[in-house]
């Protein structure tokens, strides 16, 4: 018996095991209080194994249905054509995870909890709207470049304004939740959280020489896909100009390709090209209880990322007593949100960049106040806003998807 469906494309799974760690992370703390199952839809098109033979590990097949720490996570496949037809996948989705839907209500499912509100929010809606079920969606950050797109933009806003209820990440994309029709007192700011059991610094010459790195070094981390929106070739830009000054400079990349891409190859070239061979080290993707290793050898976090909705990742650094110096873009300002904890740049600012690394390289940081912050942020906080609604939701009617909830003031 699960009451809580949590609907999302993108969740761990045994084919992609790295992906939507955020939303596990959250949704499972929620099940220690509620009992829920996770519907994980995978897209999949006739013939879509010969681009394998192009882009290996594009779309990995995921079991039907796999349990993960004792919940029940199905991945039902739907239709899902490259390219201009992609906009049809939340009538897909849909349709396609129907049924599945249909008996998990009959089992005991009494409402449907969305994350992303394309396409995942958009199907979610229908099938509230088919099955008599309330739907929340939580905003995640896509929202951002969706709402850009003419064709999308009256879905992301259709979504919005039928959905029982909107969590946001970030303030930010609360205010284009509201933007685009969501109801305000029926939105409500819930941040991601960190495990501070999980993230937390290890003596830090033991974890240089992990790395064969020098006790001596100045080191930058970056952690995410390697793909164009989070930017570490616009880091490595930086690092001739930093070289100079700091001649013993290390920069880790710890991450992977991903379903947006991956740039491993563009990357290599460029540090080749650079001359930075030396000075720039893939660590490949690593595990999140391997993460705090790397996190903890290393002097500054950066990421020079196009979009984001509320990194958690920037929590796990600080986690480790790490500064994080990131761009002014979706909720980065909203975590980084004092000059004890780093510094924010413009988006495609160059100079601005490289002029915050170099500062944040050479400042004496109060780590301790840095940790402290983190652990203000754990889980638990988040849980509470979270199981507040879902419970008020669950003991209205199943039909009823207009019930009342008031946020809790942010």
């Amino acid at each position: 018996m699960a009451e809580l469906v949590v609907f999302s494309a993108l969740f761990p799974s045994a084919a992609r095991p790295g992906a939507g760690l955020f939303i596990r992370e959250r949704m499972f703390r929620v099940a220690q209080h509620r009992s829920l199952v996770v519907v994980s839809p995978q897209p999949w098109f006739p013939g879509q194994s010969l681009i394998s033979w192009f882009r290996p590990g594009y779309r990995p097949h995921a079991p039907a249905m796999e349990v993960q720490q004792g919940i029940r996570v199905y991945h039902p496949r739907f239709l899902s054509v490259p390219g201009m037809l992609r906009q049809f996948d939340g009538w897909s989705m849909a349709l396609c995870s129907f049924l599945l839907l249909k008996r998990l209500k009959t089992e005991g499912a009494r409402l449907i909890d969305a994350h992303f509100t394309f396409p995942d929010g958009e199907a979610a809606t229908r099938l509230g709207r088919w099955l008599g079920l309330p739907v929340t969606i939580t905003l995640r950050g896509t929202e951002v470049p969706h709402s850009k797109n003419p064709a999308l933009r009256p879905r992301l806003s259709r979504a919005l304004k039928a959905a029982a209820y909107v969590f946001s990440v970030s303030g930010s994309l609360r205010r284009l939740a509201l933007e685009l029709g969501a109801t305000p007192d029926k939105t409500e700011v819930v941040g991601n959280g960190v495990d501070t059991t999980r993230f937390h610094p290890v003596e830090r010459m033991e974890a240089r020489r992990r790395y064969g790195l020098p006790d001596s070094a100045q080191i930058l981390i970056s952690v995410g896909g390697l793909v164009e929106r989070k930017g570490m070739h616009r880091v490595i830009d930086c690092l001739p100009a930093l070289v100079g000054p700091m001649p013993n400079l290390h920069y880790l990349i710890v991450g992977g390709g991903s379903p947006e891409g991956d740039m491993r190859a563009e990357l290599d070239a460029q540090v080749s090209r650079l001359g930075l061979a030396d000075c720039v080290h893939f660590l490949g993707p690593l595990p999140p209880d391997d993460l705090k290793w790397p996190l903890s050898a290393s002097d500054v976090f950066v990421l020079s990322t196009r979009n984001e909705g509320w990194a958690n990742v920037f929590l796990e650094a600080m986690a480790c007593g790490v500064p994080v110096v990131s761009t002014d873009v979706g909720g980065n300002a909203e975590v980084v949100c004092r000059e004890a904890l780093g510094s924010i740049v413009p988006f495609g600012d160059a100079i601005a960049l490289q002029a915050a690394l170099s500062a944040a390289l050479s400042k004496n940081w109060d780590r301790k106040a840095i940790i402290e912050y983190a652990q203000d942020n754990q889980w638990d906080k988040r849980v509470e806003q979270l199981l507040r609604v879902f419970g008020q939701l669950l003991e209205s009617s199943p039909q009823d998807d207009t019930a009342s909830v008031r946020p809790v003031e942010q």
